[in-house]
Order: structure tokens, then C-alpha cells, then sequence
């Protein structure tokens, strides 16, 4: 028998997000958005004088795996790096695709229901694709 899609860690890490509200004045934001789910991210970040994460906000419109993927980079993001955050978006699409083992980022394994569900991919890569753009945007001097 399969295991439900929607199980109690999943919905619990959905409603547990740390980082909810968006910074009011980010160094890097990004918008991502699932056109198969409609969900919708946005992560804004801040970085210190080594280019790692220092602070991260967000805005989170997503079904359940969207939003417990958001909680899980939320809780981990602190002091990656913008090239930390590429390995892991590639990783976690990999991932989710077949083509690769469950990347090393805490409690992802909670997620590991949604692999056979295609649909529910997108809501998953978001966080982390936004992540990602967000912490390069902030690498790029404002004009």
C-alpha cells in the first residue's frame, strides 16, 4: 500500500515556516512560480561581508509540500552561499526527477512522498530555485 501524500510532518512543517514575512529593504529577492500548481514564492535575502546568507524572508502562496519546502530552507538557509544554494536547487531537482539521491539539507527526507507525484514537483523546487536567484541577485551591486 502507498503511503498517503499529505502526511502529519508534511503538514506540520507547512504551518511552521520561521521566515514568513518578507525583509523590507532585501540586498536580493526572486519570484518563482509553479504555472502546474499555481503556487508562487518569494524569497527576499540578506548577505554578510563573505556573501552567505545573513537573513532571509518570505512570501509563500503554495499547496502543502510548497510550503514545508519553504519551512525547511527557511530553517537551513543561514550561512550558505549563493553557489551553496545552486548545488542545492540543482540537487533537490535531481532529486525529485530519478536522477539522483536525496540531497543533504536537515529533514528533507519528510518530503520524500512527493517524488512519485510529478505534479507536486514544482511546488518543491520553488524555494529553492527562488533561493538561489535571490542570493545571486544580492551578489550584484545595485545600480
Amino acid at each position: 500500500m502507498n503511503a498517503p501524500l499529505y502526511n502529519a510532518e508534511v503538514l506540520r512543517l507547512a504551518t511552521g515556516n520561521p521566515c514568513d514575512a518578507r525583509l523590507t529593504d532585501p540586498m536580493g529577492s526572486a519570484e518563482r512560480r509553479s504555472m502546474l500548481c499555481g503556487s508562487r514564492i518569494i524569497v527576499d535575502v540578506d548577505l554578510d561581508d563573505a556573501g552567505r546568507v545573513a537573513l532571509v524572508g518570505m512570501q509563500v502562496n503554495a499547496c502543502a509540500y510548497g510550503q514545508a519546502a519553504a519551512t525547511l530552507l527557511a530553517r537551513h538557509i543561514i550561512g550558505r552561499s549563493s553557489g551553496e544554494l545552486d548545488t542545492m536547487r540543482d540537487a533537490v531537482a535531481r532529486w525529485l526527477a530519478g536522477e539522483g539521491t536525496l540531497p543533504d539539507w536537515a529533514g528533507l527526507d519528510a518530503l520524500a512522498g512527493v517524488v512519485p507525484h510529478s505534479a507536486r514537483h514544482g511546488a518543491v523546487r520553488l524555494p529553492f530555485e527562488a533561493a538561489a536567484d535571490a542570493a545571486r541577485a544580492a551578489l550584484v551591486p545595485a545600480t
